[in-house]
């Protein structure tokens, strides 16, 4: 099942860039595909496999953060080449 999620990163630190740089290079380096704006960053492919990957992605900057907050929403489809009709 394909699926699109925006996800958006806020460690709770003042070094917070550097937390966040090191994540999105990680979603970079991934098999899916990666769409990246000033607020979010989007990313598409299968669900099981996507979800596992961003599971392992997350668990590792909680580990080298003091706190972060990860903001996720999911939708089933693969939204990647959405453009608006209007």
């Amino acid at each position: 099942m394909k699926a699109s999620i925006e996800l958006t990163m806020s460690p709770l630190q003042g070094d917070y860039e550097e937390h966040i740089i090191k994540f999105i290079k990680k979603l970079r380096d991934s098999e899916f595909k990666i769409l990246e704006n000033p607020l979010s960053t989007q990313i598409y492919g299968d669900f099981k496999p996507m979800m596992q990957f961003l599971s392992e992605a997350m668990e590792e900057s909680m580990r080298e953060t003091q706190a972060v907050l990860f903001y996720m929403k999911v939708v089933k489809t693969d939204r990647h080449d959405y453009e608006p009709h209007f």
